[in-house]
């Protein structure tokens, strides 16, 4: 009797669904269910974006007194030298003075696609070159301040080069500034010194790396440095600095007192006698 009911309940018990290939037609994947079984309810599931691997980098400080090398390249070594206090603070004030009342500064006037604009800062011309920079001529003047002379001989001393003209910067405050550039004018011929003297209030002196080609002129994720231009600091910048890097002064947010930069640099003839 007992194999008979077994028998019997084997016999009469459903079968279990079994899974198709097949679907219902407009319907896509797993086509059976169990009777009763809920259409499950569709969730939207959030995904954070990926973060984007490359990032901006952080600009760089230099503070220290040393010699710096930046960058190598085709162009070749750039390198930085940064002197804190070349002119002692007690002498830094009364030359400083004296170069703010005696030099005669101007303000250029610029010209760019049929718009004239003055430059944010002023500045004065020495040598016995003129000078073109920004479509902008500044005119031989030999007649060096006697302060002047000495300041050149003396970074002479220091360094080693010999120097034959100036560009003199005048900060007046915190909205003058120079803009992105870098000092390559075919007149200061090869891989150019410049020795950069800094009287006055502190400003920081910017510089970024070049891209390269394949960024197609795009700055966003060069090598950038800050470097901090107290009173009677010498900046030497030398081999292809001025290739493969540019530098600025930027306005600043914060008030600022007057700032003067000496900057010393070779001129040579331009070809033909021609200055462009």
């Amino acid at each position: 009797m007992l194999s008979f009911l077994f028998f019997f309940s084997f016999a009469i018990a459903p079968k279990a669904p079994v899974a198709s290939n097949v679907s219902p037609a407009g319907t896509t994947g797993q086509a059976w269910m169990q009777k009763g079984q809920l259409h499950p309810q569709k969730q939207f599931v959030f995904e954070k974006p990926s973060e984007v691997e490359r990032k901006v980098p952080e600009a760089g400080v230099i503070d220290k007194p040393g010699v710096y090398e930046l960058s190598t390249g085709p162009s070749g070594v750039s390198r930085i030298h940064l002197i804190p206090g070349f002119i002692d603070s007690e002498q830094a004030d009364w030359m400083f003075e004296q170069l703010l009342q005696d030099i005669p500064w101007g303000q250029r006037t610029h010209i760019r696609q049929e718009m004239s604009f003055e430059e944010p800062r002023l500045t004065s011309w020495y040598g016995e070159l003129p000078y073109t920079y920004s479509r902008i001529t500044m005119q031989p003047n030999p007649n060096w301040h006697p302060l002047l002379t000495m300041l050149k001989e003396r970074i002479e001393e220091f360094s080693g080069y010999a120097f034959n003209s100036l560009l003199c910067n005048l900060y007046r405050n915190e909205k003058d500034s120079v803009d992105w550039h870098s000092d390559d004018e075919p007149s200061l011929g090869k891989n150019p010194i410049i020795a950069s003297l800094s009287f006055g209030a502190t400003r920081t002196f910017e510089m970024r790396k070049k891209p390269s080609p394949e960024e197609n002129g795009d700055y966003t994720y060069v090598e950038r440095l800050k470097i901090p231009l107290d009173h009677g600091t010498l900046l030497m910048m030398e081999g292809a600095t001025q290739e493969d890097w540019q530098h600025r002064v930027p306005k600043e947010y914060h008030s600022r007192d007057a700032r003067i930069n000496l900057t010393f640099r070779i001129i040579y003839p331009e070809p033909g006698g021609v200055w462009k």
